[in-house]
């Protein structure tokens, strides 16, 4: 075996980086290939690089292996959140709120509603996924009935689902990023929300200003009338089809495992399907895993709601497994190492770190494709520079998250991106411009960080090296 390895050289780094970059335009732009393939075609890059300093093909797949693991709940909450589309389509579930959405939201202040709304689901459930996959649907198919831009619908949706996930002490990426900063989960939520709450209050009014000025509001009417008809006509709708959306929050806000509550919300919809919607039992099971289809008469109703089932993710699933190997393997190839080493050196200031642990938190999610190596790149590749700096490391566990969950659903290979395009079927491209929470809250991160602004410090004990008293500075 081959025992002389070394780190990779900037040159090296660079290479890696910026093939990296050149793949995924040639492939998906020029090409028109699937980004898997692209994906896949960088792992063997990367392994082209690890050969030359040093690294076995054995050593390699096992950081592969390591990547994949590391993201595998997410795969997981995928499949549940696949099956739970389906069958509260063909339920009802989903349906019935948007015909209930429709009748008592105005159209001019729809943006916001919807972004609060998402925004509660979130926060009660911890997870954007799940908020995305249930509300979420909701959300679009209530604002398409409006005929507002479907991208600006998106992005309400998301900026709201990214409020809990952010903050909600249910969220596994909040509840990751507090326990590998080694931050208390209270206080790192508390620290969060001297960016998040103004972030929410200023994307809030952004929505609303949209909504007052760039909606015909009598022109939504009709769309809106046509959609509950035809959902009432091909739906049984009532109060009861939201039981198991309830049942869903409930158990979640009471901090069950999310995966089997997701899985018994979506063979609760089967369920539903059975005896509400005069499903055949075994159509309803199936659905489960193959989806549903309906044809209602209105096409943008038909294309928001013929998806669902585990099947409906499998390509989603193919692309986060293959973005986690990267991740895998720039961590076995010491790629990310050098990038930390080159960022400790140059952040010497409280602005400069927190830039250098948002960049390293995106690089999780461009490179690794998933919030879970995000949170751990933005973490652990700058920790030692507050450490040195005596920066409270609340101050850390807020700027990962800020470069590592709220990022997610901007990269187009992320299993946040890739969830969120093809559960609200909007590109991701299409619909960043109009996150505007979760760019507010990097900006005002970033901002903080440079003015010093709610930058907690610490007082170190020069003989244990533990903090003594903190002290805040404004």
């Amino acid at each position: 075996m081959n025992t002389d390895k070394r780190l990779p050289t900037l040159p090296e780094v660079l290479f890696v980086l910026v093939s990296f970059i050149v793949i995924m335009f040639l492939f998906v732009s020029q090409f028109g290939f699937p980004i898997q393939l692209a994906l896949l075609t960088t792992w063997f890059m990367i392994m082209l690089v690890g050969l030359r300093i040093g690294h076995s093909y054995k050593d390699m797949q096992q950081g592969i292996i390591k990547g994949i693991n590391d993201g595998m709940e997410a795969v997981l909450i995928l499949i549940a959140v696949g099956a739970l589309i389906g069958t509260w389509i063909a339920g009802g579930i989903v349906p019935s709120i948007i015909y209930y959405g429709l009748s008592i939201i105005n159209p001019s202040i729809f943006l916001l509603a919807a972004f609060i709304i998402c925004a509660i689901t979130s926060l009660a459930t911890g997870t954007s996924f799940g908020s995305a996959g249930t509300a979420g649907i909701a959300m679009m198919g209530i604002g398409a009935s409006f005929e507002l831009p479907i991208a600006l619908v998106a992005g309400a949706v998301i900026s709201g689902c990214y409020v809990g996930d952010k903050l909600s002490p249910l969220s596994d990426t909040t509840v990751m990023t507090a326990s590998l900063s080694k931050v208390n989960l209270i206080e790192h939520i508390k620290g969060m929300l001297y960016v998040s709450a103004p972030a929410f209050v200023i994307a809030g009014v952004l929505f609303l200003v949209t909504g007052f000025f760039f909606i015909d509001s009598s022109g939504s009417l009709n769309q809106a009338e046509e959609t509950m008809s035809a959902l009432s006509e091909y739906f049984n709708i009532g109060w009861y089809m939201l039981i198991p959306a309830a049942i869903v929050i409930i158990l979640l806000a009471m901090k069950k495992p999310s995966i089997p509550v997701i899985l018994l919300g979506a063979l609760l919809g089967s369920v539903w399907a059975f005896l509400f919607q005069n499903v055949p039992l075994f159509d309803a099971v199936n659905i489960l895993y193959a989806g549903g289809s309906i044809d209602s008469g209105v096409a943008f109703i038909d294309e928001l709601l013929n998806r669902g089932g585990i099947v409906f993710m499998l390509d989603v699933i193919v692309l986060i497994l293959f973005a986690l190997g990267v991740g895998g393997l720039m961590e076995q190839t010491g790629i990310l190492r050098v990038i930390c080493n080159k960022l400790l050196a140059w952040a010497d200031n409280a602005g400069k770190t927190t830039l250098s642990t948002i960049i390293s938190a995106f690089f999780g999610n461009f490179f690794g494709g998933a919030a879970y190596v995000s949170v751990i790149t933005g973490s652990k590749i700058t920790e030692e520079n507050y450490d040195r700096l005596n920066i409270d490391r609340r101050v850390l566990s807020r700027n990962t998250e800020a470069g590592g969950t709220i990022t997610t659903p901007m990269v187009p290979w992320s299993d946040g991106g890739v969830f969120m395009a093809t559960t609200l079927g909007v590109s991701t491209l299409t619909y960043l411009p109009f996150l505007w929470f979760n760019f507010l809250v990097i900006v005002i991160t970033i901002l903080y960080g440079f003015t010093n602004t709610f930058i907690w410090h610490t007082k170190m004990d020069d003989n244990e090296n533990k903090p003594e008293n903190q002290k805040q500075v404004n």
